[in-house]
């Protein structure tokens, strides 16, 4: 990285994307910003703010490169800051001719990409050729809807080069978000899959009325299952009491910002799957994730009894207040 002022772009215009661009803005100059749909860049520019997520922040747009053309975008741009929803991500890069291995790519994508089951940097690495050392994670327990309102937040950016961790994370770092660094990807990555699932499954006993003794006996178990999980798919020396994994599983599974635990609660009070989606209006990744992580499980064989049952409510139509009693007796 350039010691001049990397030209910086964010990929995505939800609510994740909005929240990163703003945390930039405290101290970069500019930003290029990448959203798909031109209508909602015409209306942006003309309010000053993202017509559909995060309405309350209110831009400088003069210091914005607002673009839908993504190879434009990947032409002018160093950092390329993906904050898509992961089964989106294969959509949005459909039109990209230029190459990406000379670029540093941050996912700030929960998710995996489904149908190859891959965590995000792999898939930059394996279909892109973008060398690992080029790629970082960044993750934490950090709302969006908590940075719009400018509170205290924590983000840690993961990357194998440690000083190119250090150097994106000064790029973060302000006055309301306290920035980290790791090089633990893969760890970081399955983690904030897995986050999504056990918050879906807190809201599932949330909506079946299980009480805070349930969920805290259920939360605690999801940190052991995740800590099995990791150590199996890629053993590292990592710490999960750290605010990255066990900070970003407790603000997902309990906070009402959460739209898993939401997504949760109402498959718990009965809605269908493709129902709560409709009226949610926005993508809980844990969906997705489950189905990715039970199928990656089906190889290592990590005893994971909250993930089954997450599966069987979502995939396998099973009830939820059954499956939910029958995980009481596997739990300690």
């Amino acid at each position: 990285m350039e010691e001049s002022k990397p030209r910086i772009a964010v990929m995505g215009g939800g609510s994740w994307a909005t929240a990163i661009a703003k945390i930039l803005l405290e101290r970069q100059p500019q930003i290029t910003w990448y959203m798909r749909r031109q209508d909602q860049i015409d209306e942006f520019k003309r309010e000053s703010r993202n017509p559909s997520y995060l309405s309350g922040i209110v831009f400088d747009t003069s210091r914005i490169v607002f673009t839908s053309k993504i190879n434009q975008v990947v032409k002018n741009s160093d950092i390329l800051i993906f904050a898509t929803p992961s089964p989106f991500l294969k959509q949005h890069l459909k039109k990209l001719r230029l190459r990406l291995d000379s670029k540093i790519i941050v996912s700030a994508i929960k998710g995996i990409v489904p149908e190859e089951n891959l965590v995000i940097s792999e898939y930059f690495h394996q279909v892109y050729n973008v060398p690992l050392e080029q790629i970082a994670v960044l993750s934490g327990p950090c709302h969006a809807e908590e940075v719009a309102l400018e509170r205290t937040s924590y983000l840690t950016v993961a990357c194998k080069d440690r000083d190119r961790a250090r150097e994106l994370s000064q790029l973060l770092c302000n006055r309301f978000v306290q920035t980290y660094t790791s090089d633990d990807i893969y760890g970081i990555e399955y983690s904030s899959v897995m986050k999504n699932i056990y918050a879906i499954a807190v809201g599932i006993c949330h909506g079946l009325k299980y009480g805070d003794n349930f969920q805290a006996v259920l939360v605690s178990n999801a940190i052991q299952e995740m800590n099995r999980f990791c150590n199996a798919v890629y053993p590292f020396h990592r710490n999960l009491q750290e605010s990255v994994y066990l900070g970003d599983l407790l603000v997902t599974a309990y906070s009402k910002f959460s739209r898993n635990r939401t997504f949760g609660t109402m498959i718990g009070k009965g809605y269908s799957v493709k129902t709560a989606q409709v009226e949610m209006e926005m993508i809980a990744e844990g969906y997705y994730g489950t189905k990715c992580i039970y199928e990656i499980n089906e190889k290592y064989q990590v005893n994971m009894p909250i993930l089954d049952a997450v599966y069987a409510i979502l995939y396998q139509r099973r009830s939820p207040a059954l499956v939910m009693r029958e995980l009481t007796s596997k739990l300690q």
